[in-house]
């Protein structure tokens, strides 16, 4: 497990973390090659749909897609890049173009695409290229995987409104989905399995926090 440093005041903590190099080159090359495909669109099961983000650690993004109205289920795994069966470690290098994803599995009677995006884009710095705080490399990029050209269109306007909104530019690429593999087992629910790790507790459940409470209303009644 890799690590990173954490600053609190003065007080320095070594966190575990999904840390890594980035291979900026190998990332370009395979951005390049995804915007030339066409996109999969996957099947309804029993009326659920599914939509595909990756923003930072997936630890973090599974918890707070998992805390949506109207999402049943939240997998963690990895997704965007150019190589068969990728693993935590092969991902870790920054050399199979894959950033880790989630895969989201929603009601879209009770929440929609739209929602997702805006879930998206409000739980995350949107103008960090290439992570997400202190997890570094293009293996945590943004990218929101669209599966048809209205999904498509829903997310550039609003990151198009967005960055006019902030006079920014918008780290997030938007790329056709093509594959998205399940990653170890381990890493499901890994929030919920390990509340007292240090980089749960210090990076991932306060980011986690800063979303429900700028979405309230978007967060499921747990009583």
């Amino acid at each position: 497990m890799k690590t990173v440093l954490y600053s609190v005041i003065t007080i320095s903590l070594i966190l575990s973390s999904c840390q890594g190099n980035s291979q900026t080159q190998d990332q370009k090359s395979t951005a390049s090659q995804n915007q030339n495909t066409t996109p999969i669109q996957t099947e309804p099961i029993n009326g659920l749909e599914r939509a595909y983000f990756a923003s930072g650690c997936f630890w973090c993004v599974e918890a707070i897609y998992e805390s949506v109205k109207g999402v049943s289920e939240v997998i963690s795994g990895y997704s965007g890049g150019h190589t068969q069966n990728p693993t935590y470690e092969s991902s870790n290098t920054g050399r199979t173009g894959h950033a880790e994803a989630v895969e989201v599995i929603y009601d879209p009677k009770i929440v929609s695409f739209s929602t997702l995006v805006d879930v998206y884009f409000g739980s995350q710095n949107v103008t960090q290229l290439n992570g997400q705080g202190p997890d570094r490399g293009s293996q945590y990029r943004s990218i929101i995987f669209f599966q048809n050209e209205d999904q498509k269109n829903i997310i550039q306007k609003k990151k198009d409104l967005l960055s006019k909104t902030l006079n920014r530019k918008i780290a997030a690429e938007v790329t056709p989905f093509q594959k998205f593999w399940k990653a170890e087992g381990y890493h499901q629910d890994y929030e919920k399995r390990n509340p007292y790790n240090r980089y749960i507790q210090n990076i991932s459940i306060p980011r986690l926090k800063r979303f429900q409470k700028k979405f309230p209303e978007l967060i499921k009644n747990t009583h």
